[in-house]
């Protein structure tokens, strides 16, 4: 049947035979056993031509899923309703529609500009209502604050963002300033309990020259309960018009900063108290003293 080199002999006279398994019914499977070819490519040359018998066929589980795709695709469905509707991947559906003509819109542009917009604001409503009710369970999770836990709160913050005295430049004094009317107040919270009195306070406020100084100064001057009048001379910062400022509108109320006069022993208690704090958590570790 074969030679040694394993060439078939007499292709023709081969293919004949294999034509006629295959007319009689027979698999490629059983044509192989049947005339001893093993090599596929040779094999389905044999059979060139000659469709497969019908129980050899496959059924195809998605026929039917195919046929309907069609038809929705037919009815201007989308590649996403269809998909969702018979619970296929889009890249089968793409495949079996894609030689069919693309559905007319259902809506102009702007409708559909318009539809996107709303469903894009109804997520970050939605993102947005999910960030304050995280926001509000944390709050509401603090509670009431003892002295103590107040008073460490208020030495971190002061550490965070107050004046601190350093080796090159002494500066034992007591200085915050912030833009954030919370720290403001918590800082202020503080003071009292450490029994330093307003009339030791020395205020002033600092913004940008082009916003609303008046406004700025009676909002500090309200939230610290201190009379303008009080307030030291404010610093007003020049405006540079090749600069794009996004601190402004209404919200946007400068800086205030508290000086503690007299304040050289308090600041003493407030780095050591500090250190404290790094010594509690970090016992031994005091590579960040000054």
């Amino acid at each position: 049947m074969t030679h040694s080199s394993g060439k078939y002999a007499d292709f023709e006279g081969l293919r004949e035979r294999a034509l006629a398994l295959r007319r009689a019914g027979l698999s490629l499977r059983q044509i192989r056993d049947e005339l001893q070819v093993h090599n596929k490519e040779t094999l389905q040359r044999l059979v060139d031509g000659e469709p497969p018998p019908e129980w050899t066929k496959r059924p195809r589980a998605k026929d039917d899923l195919r046929k309907r795709a069609r038809e929705l695709r037919q009815q201007g469905w989308t590649y996403n309703q269809i998909q969702a509707e018979l619970g296929c991947s889009k890249s089968s559906v793409s495949l079996w529609v894609r030689d069919l003509p693309h559905p007319e819109p259902k809506r102009t542009p702007e409708e559909q500009r318009e539809r996107m917009n709303a469903g894009l604001a109804q997520l970050m409503a939605s993102r947005e209502q999910k960030r304050e009710a995280t926001k509000q369970e944390a709050a509401a999770a603090i509670g009431a604050l003892s002295d103590r836990e107040l008073f460490l709160a208020g030495v971190a913050l002061y550490w965070a963002e107050g004046t601190k005295d350093k080796p090159h430049v002494r500066r034992e004094c007591v200085e915050f300033v912030n833009s954030d009317p919370g720290m403001i107040r918590v800082f202020l919270a503080w003071l009292d309990l450490l029994g330093v009195n307003r009339d030791r306070l020395h205020c002033r406020v600092m913004i940008h020259e082009s916003a609303d100084v008046a406004a700025a100064e009676h909002y500090w001057s309200n939230l610290t309960a201190i009379d303008e009048s009080a307030f030291g001379k404010t610093i007003l910062k020049k405006h540079n018009p090749q600069t794009v400022r996004k601190n402004t509108g209404d919200t946007y109320r400068g800086c205030l900063g508290i000086k503690v006069r007299q304040g050289a022993d308090l600041y003493r208690r407030i780095e050591g108290a500090w250190y404290g704090i790094v010594d509690a958590a970090c016992p031994g570790d005091l590579r960040n003293r000054t």
